[in-house]
């Protein structure tokens, strides 16, 4: 507010700041964008990857992986009912998902080496967004038209024509988000079983939750919201920045080559004219709407749809090609000189992110490969604490439970350490107290059995620590279990 040299109250004053305000526009409304159809390597290449990421969404459920013992022939599955991970030949168990953890970190570490070096690729070309927001755009123009004719229809009024384009176009989004979020529900159950339960109305009322929900999602996030989710959802985008740096190929448009801009192929036989000619294909085909040539942006995908779009145009006024492209800061600044840049991709950051893949991937490999496949727990029966036998025996009771991962039937040892003279016997057997009691064990099972633990006779002795060992017999592979065993104070009150 200008001063005027009247004397105004506070009050007068924050009315007429407040009024000013009413006129200001905190937040804009969407902006409708309508990307052009455009041909060319890169958009060749894009399809191939959608073709490539849709294939192996949708059929990896489908695949079949013999594997014995009943146990599911889904080549990848995460079978939640059963607390098991089968991806091919591989199967974890619950104790074991820090392996897939781990390989989740490395994906995250392998997609900042990724970005440091060429960009936000994933997101221009395999992120899910992209790939199902492409398809859902194939659709899109198949029914109501390219670019232009979208938005005369999208501008007129409504008729019969618009009308039944409009319901087609959304009936096949939601008929694509549905056959996504079921192939999403069947990661988690068997495929074949969950297709048929689901149509004959025999399925789980959480499959068909899921079902209608990730449907749902699908629809509004690829059908509706779009760049919005690259733009304001999705967090990539605001910390991509840390990942590059001077040396990080992303698409580039060539300032020193395209101005000043002429408005034509006419313009090109002015003095210092630019090869750009200020058409705007470059907008016109960019699924979020940017304008490549205000430089790199935080709604840029690095899709390079904008590259074909110009390649297409520099052809027709008869200008070299690659006018936008894949480039470095540093190579445009030489570019600028006259000059060449030679190209770096190992640097500071990329070796630091090579390193953690490195160390990353040898900490996973040998967690995986080292990973016991028998296991033992054991929890000392509550009440009573323990019973006081004739002879001054103690006997403490136990749930002990076996794992058995591997795929035969094994022979399992279980003895005492730290507890001399003590003995061990398994109820329903006709082991007598022993210091090994043997247990055979079904292949892929946790079996479970109550044990019972007896000190020596005439011992005087109070609470200790009790390991239980676990040995294959066919392996020789051997595991233990901490547990406690109770008992009243020694006579000379030092038992714990």
């Amino acid at each position: 507010m200008a001063y005027t040299g009247n004397k105004i109250s506070r009050k007068q004053a924050q009315a007429e700041a407040v009024a000013q305000a009413d006129h200001v526009v905190y937040f804009a409304g969407r902006m409708q964008i309508y990307p052009k159809a455009i041909k060319g390597m890169v958009r060749r290449f894009k399809w191939a990857i959608v073709v490539l990421c849709l294939a192996v969404y949708y059929a990896l459920p489908m695949l079949r992986w013999h594997r014995d013992h009943g146990r599911p022939d889904q080549a990848v599955l995460l079978d939640l009912a059963h607390e098991r991970f089968y991806f091919f030949n591989i199967e974890l168990w619950p104790q074991e998902m820090y392996i897939l953890g781990g390989l989740v970190i490395l994906a995250v570490v392998s997609l900042f080496l990724v970005s440091s070096l060429i960009g936000r690729v994933w997101c221009g070309y395999s992120c899910p967004q992209t790939v199902w927001t492409d398809l859902f755009m194939l659709v899109e123009r198949q029914i109501e038209g390219d670019r232009n004719e979208r938005i005369k229809r999208d501008r007129a009024p409504m008729t019969f024509d618009k009308a039944w384009r409009k319901v087609a176009k959304h009936v096949s989004w939601i008929a694509i988000a549905f056959l996504t979020g079921g192939a999403w529900i069947t990661y988690y159950v068997d495929a074949p079983q969950f297709i048929r339960q689901f149509f004959t109305g025999t399925a789980s009322i959480e499959a068909y939750f899921f079902t209608f929900l990730f449907t749902a999602l699908t629809y509004l996030l690829a059908g509706w919201a779009r760049e919005q989710v690259c733009t304001f959802m999705c967090p990539w985008p605001r910390f991509q920045a840390a990942m590059f740096d001077d040396q990080t190929y992303t698409v580039t448009y060539e300032t020193q080559r395209g101005e000043p801009r002429a408005k034509g192929k006419k313009d090109f036989k002015e003095e210092n004219a630019g090869d750009c000619i200020d058409c705007g294909q470059c907008v016109a085909v960019c699924p979020t709407g940017i304008d490549i040539r205000d430089g790199n942006q935080l709604e840029c995908i690095g899709c390079g749809l904008c590259i074909d779009a110009c390649n297409e145009i520099m052809d027709k006024v008869g200008r070299p090609k690659w006018l936008i492209t894949w480039d470095t800061m540093v190579g445009q600044e030489a570019k600028k000189q006259g000059r060449h840049a030679p190209v770096k991709l190992i640097r500071a950051r990329t070796l630091l992110y090579l390193m953690i893949l490195l160390i990353g991937t040898t900490f996973v490999a040998t967690a995986f490969l080292t990973r016991p496949h028998i296991a033992i727990d054991a929890q000392r029966d509550r009440a009573p604490f323990f019973v006081m036998l004739d002879h001054g025996v103690i006997l403490n009771g136990y749930t002990v439970s076996l794992v058995n991962k591997t795929q035969d039937d094994e022979d399992f040892d279980i003895s005492l350490g730290q507890f001399d003279g003590a003995t061990i016997r398994a109820l329903g057997t006709e082991q007598k107290a022993a210091n090994v009691v043997h247990i055979k064990v079904p292949p892929d099972t946790v079996g479970t059995y109550k044990v019972q633990v007896l000190s020596p006779p005439h011992s005087e002795i109070g609470s200790q620590t009790l390991d239980f060992i676990l040995k294959d017999t066919n392996s020789g592979e051997q595991v233990l279990a901490h547990s406690m065993f109770m008992g009243p104070l020694s006579v000379s009150g030092d038992g714990n």
